[in-house]
């Protein structure tokens, strides 16, 4: 699918006047970027000779980045540690246009931090700092207050899910109860531990991985998949289903029908991240007014996009409207 330019232009002018909260676990990406030139000689491992280090926003605050770089206002709920590393993530919070005042301070763990290094554009190893547990029950009252809050002005809310203890079932709850109340698109990105638990959102976007683990069982060809996108679809009553399939593209189910479509990627270079900007991006398209079909090719082509990029980046909305469009 190609975009008219106009229409594309009318969605996206609506995403600019829209806002669109993100509730799940938050993350520090680090990059410690160097060169390979020998092998150690204490163990067969690379020297890597480091040459700088850069942060980004990881897990939910990427996807409140992509909310951001779309055009649209972003309100980022979650915890980061009472530490170095959540006042960075803050000040990269603030420098990306985005809202923190739903974000909570928690002295009890540390600011999840994922730290990669990379050498001549290549991964060699990552290192993740973080304590993945539940939050106290105070904290996890906050969190639903800054939730409710959000909910007062938004159009849309995400729950970004990494398995890190934001979201507990009753925060998931809630939330969704929250917004169909309130007639709010609800998109969840989700992990194993909670695949359940998400029934009676708007949209449910795991990938071909989580899907199978869900499900218990190797999905190997279309008739499989098929068969288990049904189930689910039905099984937490969700009105749109999207499974993101890696190089094979994507699998839309609803409940008249299932679609698939292709990638529009023409290079890898790094992959992560791109969770992150097709649950922004296709969320970000929905309350633009796009049908789920614009918003499926849409989120397809940021994915393409950003994983052409090394590191997590959210998409660029310029290049994204030049790719729709076909220039």
């Amino acid at each position: 699918m190609r975009f008219a330019e106009e229409r594309l232009e009318t969605i996206f002018s609506s995403i600019s006047r829209s806002e669109i909260a993100v509730i799940g676990d938050i993350m520090l990406d680090r990059y410690i970027w160097g060169v390979v030139d020998r092998i150690s000689p204490e163990a067969p491992v690379p020297v890597v000779n480091q040459t700088g280090q850069s942060s980004n926003l990881g897990g939910a605050a990427n996807v409140a980045a992509n909310i951001s770089s779309l055009g649209a206002r972003a309100s980022l709920i979650g915890l980061v540690g009472d530490d170095a590393d959540g006042k960075l993530l803050r000040s990269i919070v603030n420098d990306n246009r985005i809202s923190d005042k739903g974000v909570v301070s928690d002295p009890a763990r540390p600011t999840s931090v994922k730290t990669r290094v990379i050498a001549h554009n290549q991964h060699v190893v990552r290192i993740d700092h973080e304590r993945a547990t539940k939050p106290s029950s105070e904290i996890e009252a906050m969190l639903l207050t800054n939730m409710m809050k959000s909910l007062e002005s938004c159009q849309a809310c995400i729950l970004e899910d990494y398995n890190k203890g934001v979201l507990t079932e009753q925060v998931i709850g809630k939330t969704i109860a929250a917004c169909r109340a309130k007639n709010i698109i609800v998109g969840v990105d989700p992990k194993k531990e909670n695949f359940w638990a998400y029934k009676g959102a708007t949209l449910f976007k795991p990938n071909l991985k989580e899907l199978e683990v869900a499900v218990g069982a190797q999905l190997k060809d279309d008739a499989s998949l098929l068969a288990a996108g049904k189930d689910v679809l039905r099984s937490l009553n969700v009105d749109y289903l999207l499974v993101t399939r890696g190089e094979k593209g994507m699998a839309l189910f609803t409940h008249e029908g299932t679609e698939f479509i292709p990638t529009r990627a023409h290079k890898v270079h790094d992959v992560s991240g791109a969770g992150d900007t097709v649950i922004a991006s296709i969320v970000a398209a929905l309350v633009g007014g796009a049908n789920f079909k614009e918003a499926a090719e849409i989120a397809n082509y940021a994915a393409s996009i950003v994983i052409a990029e090394i590191g997590a980046v959210p998409v660029d909305a310029n290049e994204l409207r030049r790719v729709c469009i076909g220039r």
